[in-house]
């Protein structure tokens, strides 16, 4: 394991949490609760899915568990932080220190090369790209079996650049992996060695890892899935 991770990996709890989203014709102009959950608990390190229905709230619960989105009320303590207390800059501080997200749509930058979109993180908190690493960044691209020599993601597939989204992912050792559909777009080779690859980077580092995903080759490898539905977080 991971000792860096190992030594911040708190317990995830969640108390009284609810989302709203503005007026819509469905809500009948009312606010729309997306989420209401009186309790959640996660131990650390635990791998844990969440499915439902399409428009159930399965990303907005991983951005909200994740601070991307702060709910009306509600307490989400990772460890001995309450993200929900923290400002929308310490919010940002700690996600970028802790979490390493996997999304959908892999928000890479088409015209950089893989190396460079792995190490993207780096310098979001200004620090310097040393030899060490470089290397790191390479040894990840190299784990997940994503080609580092290309020279701009734009000609990778859509399956090499998930690959390079989880390795970027994971630069900064974080003790918090989220991913949101992680082999949605994939085909089943493809999504095959996703799973693998997250789970075995969440077992090999003791990272707690949060997967959003209605995959069925997915669903069959976690032992703990929550379902979501009008809102309330059930377990299967």
């Amino acid at each position: 394991m991971d000792t860096q991770v190992a030594q911040r990996t708190g317990a995830l709890r969640v108390e009284g949490l609810k989302l709203t989203y503005g007026a819509t014709k469905r809500s009948g102009g009312e606010r729309f609760t997306v989420l209401d959950i009186d309790r959640m608990e996660i131990e650390p390190g635990a791998i844990v899915g969440i499915t439902g229905p399409s428009g159930s709230g399965k990303t907005s619960l991983l951005y909200t568990l994740t601070g991307i989105e702060k709910p009306e009320r509600g307490m989400i303590r990772w460890a001995d932080t309450d993200i929900t207390k923290l400002s929308e800059r310490a919010r940002d501080r700690w996600r970028r220190r802790d979490v390493g997200f996997v999304f959908q749509d892999f928000h890479l930058i088409p015209m950089m090369s893989p190396l460079m979109n792995v190490l993207l993180p780096r310098t979001f908190e200004g620090f310097r790209i040393g030899a060490a690493m470089r290397k790191r960044a390479l040894d990840l691209l190299e784990t997940v079996k994503a080609p580092a020599a290309r020279a701009t993601v734009a000609t990778m597939s859509r399956g090499e650049q998930q690959r390079v989204g989880i390795a970027r992912a994971l630069i900064n050792r974080p003790r918090i992996i989220a991913a949101d559909e992680p082999t949605a777009s994939l085909d089943a080779d493809a999504g095959r060695i996703v799973i693998d690859l997250l789970l075995s980077q969440a077992q090999a580092t003791g990272a707690t890892l949060l997967v959003v995903t209605h995959d069925p080759a997915f669903l069959a490898r976690l032992k703990r899935v929550y379902h979501l539905r009008g809102g309330k977080l059930l377990p299967s």
